[in-house]
């Protein structure tokens, strides 16, 4: 990651008071994923993620489901992110995941900093196709391809970041 800590993650620059449980910076529970464009490539967008023994599906590997939200979120942010500069706003759209799938490649383990890695690879004026990976310790462990919808007037994720 090239940001510093005290740095805002986009997550806390556009949707302070985002509730979700991957990404919400203000869901007390939650994982608290924090993204940010790469310095070295502003078309991908990076983080850094330390896991605690409560989200282990066994000791020493991350819960799956919890792979998944990591993925999930990071991704949308991805998105969400290259549609904005895409229009040329200030403010990103409202993203929800259209589709998403994981794989997984080999067991995560629990015990140290993973890191996301997301890019778009297809793009329409309202959706960003992105695929992303999940590291522990320099190895690939999960995969995913997904993509992501800006949500219009009417929807119940319309504005809610």
């Amino acid at each position: 990651m090239t940001a510093t800590d005290t740095a805002p993650s986009l997550q806390e620059r556009y949707a302070p008071e985002g509730r979700c449980f991957g990404c919400g910076p203000a869901n007390p529970d939650g994982l608290h994923i924090r993204s940010f464009p790469s310095a070295e490539d502003p078309a991908t967008v990076v983080a850094e993620w330390m896991p605690e023994p409560r989200y282990e599906a066994f000791e020493g590997v991350l819960n799956g489901g919890i792979i998944g939200a990591l993925l999930d979120c990071h991704s949308n942010w991805t998105a969400t992110y290259h549609l904005m500069g895409a229009r040329g706003t200030a403010r990103p759209p409202t993203t929800v995941t259209l589709d998403y799938a994981v794989r997984f490649r080999r067991p995560t383990p629990s015990g140290g900093p993973l890191r996301l890695t997301a890019r778009v690879v297809e793009a329409a004026d309202d959706r960003a196709t992105v695929e992303a990976t999940l590291e522990a310790g320099g190895e690939v462990t999960a995969t995913c391809r997904g993509t992501f919808v800006a949500v219009q007037p009417g929807h119940p994720a319309y504005d809610r970041w």
